[in-house]
């Protein structure tokens, strides 16, 4: 049995690790072309959003060791640290919102600055970084709520309905959280 990413409770929402329990959630949220956009998912290939899909989504979560629900009077999407690095005390930083309506609401930012509280004290890591297309401004503005800085860009990464993409990319510091 892996570890099991702690609770985390901020204002607004609850960060928790997934269970079987989140399929039935995860899937009546299906996909939403919007969002999925912003992820750098092609139009052309949606396609319908099956209960296996919903099931695949949760067991990845369970088995990451540092995954989290983000629950807002239920799911709402979710939030990871990957390549955790204790020696050179670094990771990336993931998150999904699922929930269209939860956008725009502040409940990203609150689950970044979460997430990244653990990250820096608990974990002690010194730095977290993450990738982003540009075009997703909503996400690049919730990063530099947090502290997060651009550190550069790498041209024309995704191929995203016909055109190429750049992502930025981004970090921060253990000093450089933000907080409110």
């Amino acid at each position: 049995m892996k570890d099991r990413a702690p609770i985390l409770t901020g204002p607004n929402v609850i960060l928790r690790a997934a269970d079987y329990g989140d399929v039935d959630a995860r899937f009546a949220l299906g996909k939403n072309a919007g969002i999925l956009k912003m992820y750098g998912v092609n139009a052309d290939v949606l396609g319908c959003y099956e209960r296996e899909d919903a099931q695949g989504w949760v067991e990845f979560l369970i088995a990451h060791p540092h995954a989290w629900i983000i629950e807002r009077n239920g799911l709402i999407g979710a939030v990871r640290l990957d390549d955790v690095d204790l020696e050179d005390r670094r990771a990336s930083l993931a998150i999904g919102m699922v929930d269209p309506d939860a956008m725009d609401k502040g409940y990203g930012t609150e689950a970044i600055r979460l997430v990244l509280g653990f990250a820096f004290k608990t974990l002690n890591l010194h730095r977290v970084s993450l990738r982003v297309l540009a075009y997703n401004q909503r996400a690049i503005r919730a990063y530099e709520k947090c502290g997060f800085r651009v550190e550069g860009r790498e041209r024309q990464t995704a191929y995203v309905d016909g055109h190429w993409h750049d992502d930025v990319i981004m970090g921060i510091l253990e000093n450089e959280l933000i907080v409110s």
